[in-house]
């Protein structure tokens, strides 16, 4: 049986990630969950340790015993819910890495990349399953028919979609939403990909993983979603964002 992971990185998210949490199984797809936790201050990585206690003392004995001596899940119990702890704050792209290692690591064959805030539906889940399949990555795009984003000023969205168009002509990739989040790889292509030598740690990270997949000649999708601009905490996006995909679309072309 194919085996799924929702990889979801953390910082300062208490506000969202239990709603998250139980709206992601609430979708009945049997996907685990693996929190990667920068040590956020608010707390979120004791409430999500709390979550998890309680959902291991819901489960039948075996699935329990099973799951804490091999650290990894049980089917027959049901999804189950991990947690990285990392010690400093080192970016999305560094949580993302280690949330990849970790499910190539423990054996599964899907691995979701999907922001902890809201902004990206769990609702569409069960779309990317199916969408996977036939494809090696499936990103949610916002920038194609049935797509869109709520929330955003037009400033904000002009500039994402100029970040996207820059870095199409500069690496001669056909997607139109290179910057979104949302995504389900194979374990294929992170295995194929080396890991360790992703530079990018910003919103760049997602431009470099799509064109290391893409370099692979792997085969990439691109699924509609709406995206929705977070309603609880504050937004991780700024300028030292911009110029880092500015002057990594040029290094990842060079080959740098």
């Amino acid at each position: 049986m194919d085996r799924g992971l929702v990889i979801l990185p953390t910082y300062n998210e208490r506000e969202n990630i239990a709603n998250l949490i139980k709206e992601i199984l609430a979708q009945n797809l049997d996907l685990d969950i693996l929190i990667v936790d920068d040590n956020s201050p608010d707390g979120t990585g004791q409430l999500v340790e709390d979550l998890r206690k309680n959902m291991l003392a819901r489960r039948p004995p075996s699935a329990v015993a099973t799951m804490v001596g091999e650290g990894r899940s049980f089917s027959e119990g049901g999804p189950q819910l991990f947690i990285l702890h990392r010690r400093t704050k080192e970016g999305l792209g560094r949580a993302y890495l280690a949330g990849f290692k970790w499910a190539l690591a423990n054996n599964y064959d899907y691995i979701f990349e999907m922001d902890a805030d809201f902004s990206h539906q769990p609702k569409y889940l069960k779309d990317f399953l199916s969408a996977i399949k036939d494809y090696d990555l499936v990103i949610g795009s916002r920038y194609i028919k049935g797509g869109g984003i709520q929330g955003w000023s037009k400033i904000r969205e002009i500039i994402s979609r100029l970040g996207c168009f820059y870095a199409q002509i500069i690496l001669g990739l056909k997607i139109n939403d290179l910057t979104g989040g949302f995504k389900c790889y194979r374990r294929e292509v992170l295995a194929e990909i080396d890991l360790d030598g992703v530079q990018s740690n910003g919103y760049m990270f997602q431009i470099e993983m799509t064109y290391k997949t893409f370099k692979k000649s792997f085969k990439i999708k691109e699924m509609p979603i709406i995206f929705f601009e977070r309603s609880q905490g504050k937004s991780k996006f700024n300028r030292k964002i911009i110029w880092e995909a500015i002057i990594n679309c040029w290094k990842l072309r060079l080959g740098l």
